[in-house]
């Protein structure tokens, strides 16, 4: 470590006061942690599923989604041999879908090159699809006590304030300084609960806007509280640009059957199915149908209007329903005619699941909604940052 990475964080830099600090972070930690379902295993698939499930979504709705999935799939081996629609449909609604599919791709390398046992060295852990840096650390170090430092949001943050750092924590300088700081302040001992910690400090007290300074075990050490800058550090990234989309839905009707395409790879959610979707107007909705499923059909009422955000898109989502005038689609296996129990188990976008969820309530005899619903479901979105995996508190 270079001379000017020491002296940021000089305060610790010596054995005894490194000691007294992880001293103080794990005591804090053992009698504040949360009782989150994944901090009481030392399995590491179990933990990997948790790690994967974290990054840029928030503890609260990753815990249940948590538990259903390892009910399904309790090891490496029943995930690698489920179809990958059984594991987008467990994954549905928390988004970054992508994951899901690397998750899924791992567990079958895992099975062919490792006899189904998680891997239990960092390279090995690291060239799984979809694990990096941040990732490989907390799962052998949460599990194994493996000597690895982890960077993420949380500590991020927290990691900044501790040695008052002002640059850009994402440039390539900051991420340097960053994960120099994590690795020297590993414990000898007691790693994984140590790094659980420092995230745990950074979700429940060393917050953004509203750091609980008072209640922080390792106040002593930080630089950005002794100089004042707790709210200017680590330094604001900039805003995402947003930008607004008009797009149509159409619920297509065949007797009790309904249309449904598969989307495609490059496509939003690849792989999850989903409405005749597309940009544009009403005016466009013969047309477009006809090119996404081969059916030609005749449009009728709007019957909902959804808001929702994806990555920057700020999305108004109009869906119509339509009946079908001409054949049926047979050969295109990315266009299916389904019932309702058939659409409950195929794995949907979250505005899909909405639409079903309605045609649901309709078929069971509640009306059809005249007025136009706003549905709000934009999730949680945070820029990534180099060489660190995004997790929520």
């Amino acid at each position: 470590m270079d001379d000017l990475a020491l002296a940021s964080y000089w305060h610790i830099d010596s054995a005894p006061a490194r000691r007294r600090f992880a001293k103080s972070l794990l005591a804090w930690f053992a009698a504040a942690a949360r009782d989150l379902p994944w901090r009481r295993t030392r399995d590491l698939y179990s933990i990997w599923v948790s790690e994967i499930m974290l990054q840029q979504t928030q503890v609260a709705t990753v815990v249940d989604y948590y538990e259903r999935f390892l009910r399904a799939f309790p090891d490496c081996r029943s995930l690698a041999a489920a179809d990958e629609a059984q594991v987008l449909r467990l994954w549905e609604g928390l988004g970054y879908y992508r994951r899901a599919r690397q998750l899924h791709a791992a567990a079958r390398q895992i099975v062919s090159q490792h006899s189904g046992q998680f891997p239990t060295t960092f390279d090995e852990v690291r060239a799984l699809p979809g694990i990096g840096r941040y990732t490989a650390g907390a799962i052998l170090s949460i599990g194994t006590d493996a000597r690895l430092p982890i960077l993420e949001a949380n500590t991020i943050r927290l990691g900044c304030r501790l040695t008052g750092y002002q640059g850009d924590p994402a440039s390539t300088a900051g991420q340097k300084h960053l994960w120099s700081f994590a690795e020297a302040i590993l414990p000898m001992r007691q790693v994984g609960a140590f790094n659980q910690a420092l995230m745990e400090l950074g979700s429940t007290i060393c917050k953004p806007r509203e750091p609980a300074c008072d209640q922080c075990p390792v106040a002593e050490f930080c630089q950005a509280r002794a100089a004042g800058l707790t709210l200017q550090i680590p330094t604001a990234t900039r805003k995402m640009q947003y930008e607004d989309i008009a797009e149509i839905a159409v619920v297509v009707r065949h007797g009790p059957a309904v249309l449904v395409r598969q989307c495609q790879p490059g496509e939003r959610w690849a792989g999850l199915w989903d409405f005749p979707r597309f940009v544009g107007t009403a005016e466009a909705i013969p047309q477009r149908v006809a090119e996404l499923t081969g059916n030609k059909i005749a449009p009728g009422a709007r019957l909902t209007v959804l808001k929702h955000g994806v990555t920057r898109f700020r999305i108004t989502l109009e869906v119509y329903a339509a009946r079908l005038t001409g054949k049926r689609a047979a050969t295109n296996t990315a266009v299916r005619w389904v019932d309702a129990a058939e659409l409950a188990e195929l794995p949907l976008s979250v505005t899909g699941r909405k639409i079903a969820n309605l045609l649901a309530e309709e078929s069971n005899g509640k009306p059809a909604e005249s007025a136009v619903t706003i549905a709000r479901s934009r999730p949680a979105i945070r820029r990534s940052l180099p060489s660190a995996a995004v997790r929520r508190g």
